[in-house]
């Protein structure tokens, strides 16, 4: 295997004037014929370069092929996807702008790029604009043929267009999160979409109906940048990333088998969240002897992931292929594999490309697409018909613009003529099958490119000149190492008997093979002498030492020779894993436990109604906005409890803690930590305390972080918010007894903190509070109340799904939704009930927008408020509402503090001229909008 991270490679911010960091790079995707790759980024621009420079030293220094091909610069917002067609013909892409872009080459095209210094070599202008979502296109798929064009984004939506007329055919909107994946069954006949709704959803091709909905291995995911998925060549796996088991704290994969939509199998190992899942394009045969049947069959799959590293697995082995380390600076966003099979692209938000080239004796046993076809027809599955006079697969010669230009040259496919059986997965006396990445043995940064499973390839980077400084090396995993039962001692064995193998097209079993007896075998495959890549620099250079030279352009570098880092607490310490027991209460603590709440306002006890947190070896936090992590452990031996923050694996700084760690959180600002005697541990992110250690006195039940702000609640019902940056209380010490109130069924479901200081305190008798500083007092959020009249009530309206749904108070209405009793629809109501209600539910959102400063929930709630008023024609209501927005006729700034001119970041007098509109358009209040109108302009004018 060879790899390489081309420097050219990357996206720059032509406006700025530092062009030395690049940009995040958020999608790729190779051409069907390999000649070229389109690459998307945080700069707004979709770019296609030359592969033949990735691959080929010689034409890399000769410019032949030029490297950048083309630039395209009609996007307003980040591209976060590309894909080309499978024909070639057209490249999609998908941008936060809302829009996606069909590009066609166009031979005229060429020249320079407008504002930029670039020079587009070949052209592609813009043949079709796709509106149609209403928040980013996270990620596209283009079915096989070319039949429909798949796209889901974050306005929860899925929305299908025909492959060749380009028309919104179909919007699939059964997802209640942001979907962030989808990928198509290479026979044709299922659609599966990937969101944050913690589900995977198989949609039928036939009528566009659910198939299925897949949520186990999902339930306690992390949210991620992209969730996308992947559907294996022979139709009978789906490979989905951000999945977690042990309630969330092993990161896996999960391979959901066809027709049964289950995930009994599990690509365990990487350290933090799989970001993306890619199959190589082939079928590969166990035995190239033996047919192509299902028993014969396995798949490679590639994960990427956000602890920065790759691995590429084969399916019938429990160990992946390689595993490549530390090979990005951030997390992987997007990866695909060459039409030949035999090459996977790489992309980081750090901005760079990973290229890993295999040889065929690496990859063995790749079947020809033609009996991949052959062996899908097995399903018996018939599409649909084309429309009338269109086809992607026959272009007239005459046509220009039909299909881009040759491929520069890549060599044919050459099957190996032997297959190599070893590499089996290990199953530990299990029938379930466990495939689990093998640890880093050191904690020195370097390219780590390790390789599992019965071959260790050389590798080699070509312009030695990118990374002068990086060591590298390889290491081969033993024949008779532990089994990753042994070595993760996590994943339950289900069965002892192996599966049978069999024929049937449906079964999972011709991938992710069962057990065999054979030990691993180690055999190295050197790669095939190239003049072209005479450049190259082995990464397997080291000696048994670890302290080899390797050499490059004449050139030492040594593993001595380079610059020191800077010191870590504990960041020498190696890492190890913690597992996750519950630990037992000491008995004084439990005696103090059974007095808490011992009674107030007549003896009622709190037990059970605030959480009491449980006391645990390990817990971790992920810091907001970040990939770093923070966390506590707590030994069962009575050694001190200690506290870590981690950037992925490498340990930024540690403490020890008087008491066991019970609570932690973080933010980009600071992190801090509950013990369970009651004190509270502030930290900045280097480590240092930024408050001194507060005793409270009870212990921590909750604790919350959000910027600046942090909120404990103790398990006596004391809440307590701080501005960690001022380093001030933001009210007094706060009783939560008062909402609690005297039933003893309700209690607190949670105890959180916005980014403004305001608390949000979730109970189960679905109403969330929170404490007005200035009243001094609760005040609801939301009230289950509304729910029982209010035609403006979460789930009523279907309108106000796309944008007041992404807010706070959308999801706060939510889980009272959740929490409360259903609705008894057919109950006699009051004449004015529901009008009542909604009037009330309105205002109390907005109360609760201006709260939570959620300033487009205030507004669209302030919108639907209006047109309730205009629709029942409450004139007083409405002129109230319109002098409270535009405030005294000769306001000026300073001279009256009673009136502000803004409201959550909005001018109030903006905010009227809407409110007018509506009110201009209702029977009985035209005539009050209309002078209210003419009032408003001329206050805006000065002419009064």
């Amino acid at each position: 295997m060879k790899f390489t991270k081309p420097a050219w490679v990357v996206h720059n911010d032509s406006a700025s004037k530092d062009q030395s960091k690049p940009l995040s790079i958020f999608s790729c995707h190779v051409h069907p014929d390999g000649s070229r790759i389109a690459t998307g980024g945080l700069d707004a621009k979709v770019r296609i370069w030359s592969t033949k420079p990735i691959l080929n030293s010689a034409s890399e220094l000769s410019g032949r092929p030029p490297k950048s091909l083309c630039t395209l610069t009609m996007h307003t917002g980040p591209v976060l996807t590309v894909r080309w067609a499978h024909s070639g013909r057209w490249l999609a892409s998908g941008s936060d702008d809302a829009i996606i872009m069909i590009w066609d080459l166009d031979p005229t095209a060429r020249g320079k790029v407008w504002g930029s210094d670039e020079v587009n070599v070949e052209g592609w202008k813009p043949l079709k604009r796709l509106p149609g979502h209403e928040s980013d296109v996270t990620d596209l798929a283009w079915s096989p043929g070319d039949r429909y064009l798949a796209s889901v984004g974050l306005d929860s939506q899925v929305i299908i267009w025909c492959g060749f007329t380009l028309e919104r055919l179909r919007r699939l909107d059964k997802h209640q999160g942001f979907v962030k994946g989808v990928c198509w069954d290479p026979v044709g006949e299922f659609l599966a979409t990937q969101s944050d709704d913690r589900s995977v959803k198989v949609w039928r091709t036939t009528d566009w109906e659910l198939e299925a909905e897949i949520k186990k291995p999902f339930e306690d995911s992390p949210g991620t940048f992209f969730r996308r998925l992947s559907w294996s060549p022979d139709g009978a796996h789906i490979t989905a990333s951000n999945a977690t088991n042990n309630k969330g704290y092993v990161f896996i994969a999960a391979v959901i088998a066809r027709n049964t939509w289950t995930s009994e199998i599990s690509l365990v190992g990487h350290e933090n969240t799989v970001e993306v899942a890619a199959y190589n394009p082939h079928i590969f045969l166990r035995d190239v002897t033996n047919p192509v049947v299902a028993s014969n069959i396995c798949s490679v799959v590639a994960l990427g992931a956000d602890d920065r590293s790759v691995s590429v697995w084969q399916t019938k082995s429990a160990r992946p292929l390689i595993v490549a380390k530390d090979v990005f600076e951030r997390q992987i966003m997007d990866l695909s594999w060459s039409s030949d099979g035999l090459t996977l692209y790489a992309v980081s938000s750090d901005g760079t490309m990973a290229v890993f080239n295999f040889s065929t004796s690496e990859l063995e046993g790749i079947a020809p697409l033609a009996a991949q076809e052959q062996y899908l027809t097995k399903f018996g599955f018939t599409p649909p018909p084309l429309p009338t006079g269109f086809s992607h697969t026959h272009p007239s010669a005459t046509d220009s613009r039909m299909t881009p230009p040759p491929s520069p040259g890549r060599g044919s496919l050459a099957l190996s003529a032997h297959a190599h059986e070893g590499g089996f997965g290990l199953t530990n006396g299990s029938g379930e099958v466990v495939n689990k990445l093998v640890a880093k043995r050191n904690n020195k940064k370097r390219v780590q490119l390790s390789n599992f499973g019965g071959s260790v390839p050389s590798a080699s980077v070509p312009s030695a000149a990118n990374y002068p400084s990086t060591s590298s090396s390889v290491q081969a995993s033993k024949s008779n190492g532990r089994s990753f039962h042994e070595i993760a001692g996590i994943i339950p064995s289900r069965t002892t008997a192996p599966l049978p193998i069999t024929e049937s097209v449906s079964s999972s079993s011709s991938a992710f093979g069962r057990p065999s007896m054979m030990e691993d075998i180690g055999m190295g495959y050197p790669f095939p002498d190239d003049a072209d890549m005479s450049t190259e620099v082995a990464i397997s250079s080291l000696d048994a030492h670890g302290k080899g030279k390797r050499k490059s352009n004449g050139m030492d570098f040594s593993a001595d020779d380079r610059p020191s880092k800077a010191r870590t607490l504990g960041g020498d310490r190696v890492r190890e894993a913690v597992p996750v027991r519950e630990l037992a209460v000491p008995s004084k603590l439990a005696s103090s436990l059974a007095s808490v709440g011992a009674g107030w306002s007549g003896g009622l006890s709190l037990a059970g109604r605030i959480p009491w947190p449980s006391l645990v070896t390990y817990l971790k936090v992920s810091a907001e906005g970040s990939e770093d992590t923070f966390e506590g452990r707590n030994s069962e031996d009575g050694s001190p409890s200690e506290v870590v923050y981690l950037s992925g694996k490498q340990t930024q700084w540690l403490d020890y803690m008087p008491s066991p760690v019970v609570a932690l959180t973080a933010t980009n600002t600071f992190c801090a930590a509950g013990l369970q005697d009651g004190s509270i541990y502030v930290y900045s992110l280097t480590g240092r305390k930024m408050m001194p250690a507060m005793s409270l006195g009870d212990s921590c039940s909750q604790i919350s972080g959000a910027k600046n702000a942090l909120l404990v609640l103790t398990v006596t019902g004391q809440l307590y918010a701080w501005n960690v940056k001022q380093q001030k209380a933001l009210f007094p010490p706060t009783s939560i007894h008062p909402i609690l109130g005297s039933t003893p069924n309700i209690s607190v479901s949670s105890a959180t903190i916005r980014a403004n200081g305001t608390p949000i305190i979730k109970l189960t008798s679905n109403v969330v509070y929170s404490y007005d500083a200035s009243l001094c007092s609760w005040t609801k959020l939301t009230d289950g109340w509304y729910a029982e009249g209010s035609d403006a009530w979460q789930g009523r309206q279907r309108a106000n799904t796309q944008i007041a749904n992404r807010g706070i108070v959308s999801t706060l209405e939510s889980y009272v939704t959740e929490v409360g009793p259903p609705v008894d629809s057919e109950k006699e109501r009051p004449a004015w009930w529901s009008t009542a209600l909604t009037l009330g539910h309105l205002e109390t959102r907005l109360h609760a927008a201006k709260t939570l400063d959620s300033p487009q929930e205030y507004k669209y709630a302030l919108v639907l408020y209006a047109k309730k008023v205009a629709d029942e024609g409450f004139r007083a209501k409405a002129e109230e509402l319109v002098k409270e927005l535009f405030g005294p006729t000769y306001w000026r700034p300073g001279r009256d503090d009673v009136w502000s001119p803004t409201v959550v970041g909005f001018s109030k007098r903006d905010l009227l001229r809407d409110v007018l509109n509506i009110f201009a358009r209702s029977k009985t209040l035209t005539k009050l909008a209309l002078d209210w109108q003419d009032t408003l302009k001329r206050a805006t004018t000065d002419d009064y």
